[in-house]
């Protein structure tokens, strides 16, 4: 498990480091075509409007996932469940900007290719 929980976190910061204007096949890699998300607003959003976002983000952004941890769902579908801390990258050192918010994401393996199907954000109060 300790394997695959390494993988998926390189995957969960690939998703949010990578430019995805510069490199759009990322996503394709990562999130199936069956994603959905509900963000920490409550809303539910498709994969296109996730899409969208990754498409525009502020790659200056950085962010750290802490407590990460994994639990198997199944033989080929495991649950990540993290807080998702976002830095701004004001000077050479990372400030932490907020509380973050705590995050779950379902993965499946297609083949020997992780992708994500589910993802939800919960704001930190």
């Amino acid at each position: 498990m300790e394997t695959i929980a390494a993988q998926i976190k390189q995957l969960e910061l690939k998703l949010l480091h990578t430019d995805m204007q510069a490199n759009p096949t990322v996503i394709d890699e990562l999130l199936d075509s069956t994603f959905e998300e509900i963000d920490n607003n409550g809303q539910i959003n498709t994969r296109q409007q996730v899409v969208s976002w990754l498409l525009n983000k502020d790659n200056a952004q950085q962010w750290s996932l802490q407590d990460f941890r994994i639990k198997r769902l199944s033989n080929n579908t495991v649950i990540a469940i993290y807080r998702a801390v976002k830095h701004e990258k004001a000077t050479k050192t990372f400030n932490a900007v907020n509380s973050g918010s705590i995050r779950s994401s379902i993965w499946q393996r297609r083949g020997d290719q992780w992708k994500m199907v589910f993802h939800q954000a919960t704001r930190s109060i």
